[in-house]
């Protein structure tokens, strides 16, 4: 059977299917059963898959559709960000903000509030201005921002339809460098918290949970010209010249030690033309209000002993709020805590996620939609305040429920059947 992109789930759905256009999608819908969406299967649990058929949206042919009045450019779901990024650069045209991995499809990443980092950056879904989807009824539907039920789908999960296409914001092409300082203790970097994310365009801090230091700030300054200066030190850290990276395989890293390039070779972590992150890995990650980033981290901080064994890295991130009803980033600036783990021992991974999510729930953390987490009904209820209303709406555009699936209903997305 099939395997998401790490290798570590499995698809149990009995049929999966390539479409190749809307044509296919609808084709599909109209015959009966249970369907969900797949696209580059970077989710690592059981939330893409069905009891009926997964339709592939990735074969759709690379067309896009820029309107530079608009400031738009429309998109097939299933494209990856860095196919699309590259066609955008051509033309002088920028995605505000692009994941670690440029190797995710538009559609998936937005469905499930995947993001990248920087302070004033909100998660990748904030960019859709429109989406078009292939309903329960084997129809093509539109909704735009504004329009009353956009802030339920847009972070939908595939709990409503099949999305087939989508509109971005986006804005002139820029120019950023990219550099890593080491050093920075945890008593700095919590004290100063908010200035230390506050320091580049998009920043992240990767960390074993070691006693003293973070081990690697990494910053992307956004450049109005390639001359342009930074910082050779940040907090009680210094900016290292010699390009080393938290990230193993750096020959599938993008150009650090500050060589000036286009946003879509820097913004990513890793290039599109290599192998992505560290390939056979469980990852897991949580969203909590930046104003109680300090207590989080240092809650996390206490069970580092435990959890260092099993993990590669832990990458630390912020996001902007937005008002999109499912996303981790709804109403609230978050800091974001990614952990990947090693897939070896997936037992004491699962037993290390348990510690991790009871240490921070005091801070409402909110797990990502498309990563390893233990919570329940109950649990994403309480976090997730509209939850009920988003339910609601997809209920109404499904009522048969041929969208559902049992990790949707296992956590109170959708009614259970």
């Amino acid at each position: 059977m099939p395997r998401n992109w790490a290798g570590t789930y499995e698809y149990s759905a009995p049929r999966i299917v390539q479409a190749t256009s809307v044509d296919d999608v609808q084709r599909i819908l109209r015959d009966p059963g249970r369907v969900r969406a797949l696209g580059t299967r970077h989710s690592f649990t059981d939330l893409p898959d069905t009891t009926g058929t997964l339709v592939d949206v990735t074969g759709f042919a690379a067309d896009f559709e820029l309107d530079e009045a608009a400031q738009t450019v429309t998109v097939p779901a299933g494209i990856r960000y860095g196919v699309l990024a590259l066609w955008l650069d051509e033309r002088g045209w920028a995605l505000r903000n692009m994941g670690s991995l440029p190797h995710i499809n538009v559609g998936g990443a937005t469905a499930t509030g995947t993001h990248g980092s920087g302070d004033a950056n909100p998660v990748l879904s904030a960019s859709v201005r429109a989406l078009r989807y292939v309903g329960a009824d084997a129809e093509v539907h539109e909704v735009r921002r504004g329009d009353p039920d956009f802030d339920a789908l847009v972070v939908g999960l595939g709990a409503y339809g099949i999305v087939v296409s989508l509109t971005l914001d986006v804005q002139p092409a820029f120019r950023l460098r990219q550099d890593i300082y080491t050093g920075v203790t945890w008593d700095a970097a919590l004290a100063h918290y908010d200035e230390l994310t506050a320091s580049g365009y998009s920043v992240s801090l990767f960390s074993r949970w070691q006693e003293s230091t973070v081990e690697y700030v990494w910053i992307k300054t956004r450049l109005d010209s390639d001359d342009d200066a930074v910082p050779d030190t940040i907090l009680d850290g210094v900016r290292s010249l010699t390009g080393e990276s938290p990230l193993s395989a750096e020959d599938n890293v993008t150009e650090l030690a500050g060589v000036p390039g286009p946003w879509m070779l820097r913004l990513p972590h890793f290039r599109l033309d290599a192998e992505p992150s560290f390939g056979d890995e469980i990852q897991s990650e949580y969203f909590v209000a930046r104003a109680d980033a300090p207590a989080a981290l240092n809650a996390v901080r206490a069970l580092g002993d435990g959890i260092r064994p099993l993990l590669f890295w832990t990458e630390l991130r912020t996001a902007a709020a937005d008002d999109l009803w499912l996303s981790p980033a709804y109403r609230r600036d978050v800091v974001i805590i990614h952990f990947t783990w090693y897939s070896d021992h997936p037992d004491d991974v699962v037993a290390a996620i348990a510690r991790i999510e009871a240490a921070l729930e005091p801070f409402d953390a909110r797990p990502h939609w498309g990563k390893l987490h233990g919570f329940d009904r109950a649990a994403i209820e309480r976090v997730h305040p509209r939850l009920a209303d988003a339910r609601a709406v997809f209920e109404r555009l499904d009522p048969e429920g041929r969208f559902t699936n049992a990790h949707l209903e296992r956590l109170g997305v959708r009614d259970p059947r």
